[in-house]
């Protein structure tokens, strides 16, 4: 029979442990890159992400990307090569994050899931109002997308 201790000392492991596999596209036109603007009703809200979004059971994440660029965008995407993958913690909540190149895609992307959405400089992306995720590994997005670190 397990003690108290123990029983505390495995939900906190359980809890420390909980990730959540994310996947997110980085959609180029020209020098520029979608960004889109979370609704107010979700976490991180009003905050300006790249498209994308959680990876569901039995999905792999180039399908899960795919889905979630039908769903939140409206468009139909061939998903490119894994560019960069990162992990963060907002508090017991730990993400996987895997940033995917969009190849070409077919439709216009419309805001069916965000605020809005908006073509930017990368080198803009500073200026935003970004998820601490992605603010911290700027020079790794940067350089996976063939960017120079702005000045």
């Amino acid at each position: 029979m397990a003690n108290s201790d123990d029983v505390v000392a495995r939900k906190s492991r359980t809890k420390k442990n909980h990730w959540i596999p994310v996947v997110a596209g980085l959609l180029r036109r020209g020098n520029q890159v979608l960004v889109g603007q979370r609704p107010e009703t979700h976490s991180l809200a009003g905050m300006w992400e790249f498209p994308g979004g959680k990876i569901e059971p039995g999905e792999g994440p180039e399908e899960a990307l795919a889905r979630e660029l039908e769903e939140e965008l409206g468009i139909e995407a061939e998903i490119g090569q894994l560019k960069l993958s990162c992990t963060h913690s907002y508090g017991d909540v730990n993400i996987l994050i895997l940033f995917y190149e969009i190849l070409y895609w077919k439709g216009e992307p419309r805001a069916k899931h965000h605020l809005m959405l908006e073509w930017i400089h990368p080198e803009e992306l500073p200026l935003r109002s970004i998820p601490e995720a992605n603010r911290k590994i700027l020079g790794r997005l940067y350089k996976a997308m063939d960017v120079p670190w702005p000045k």
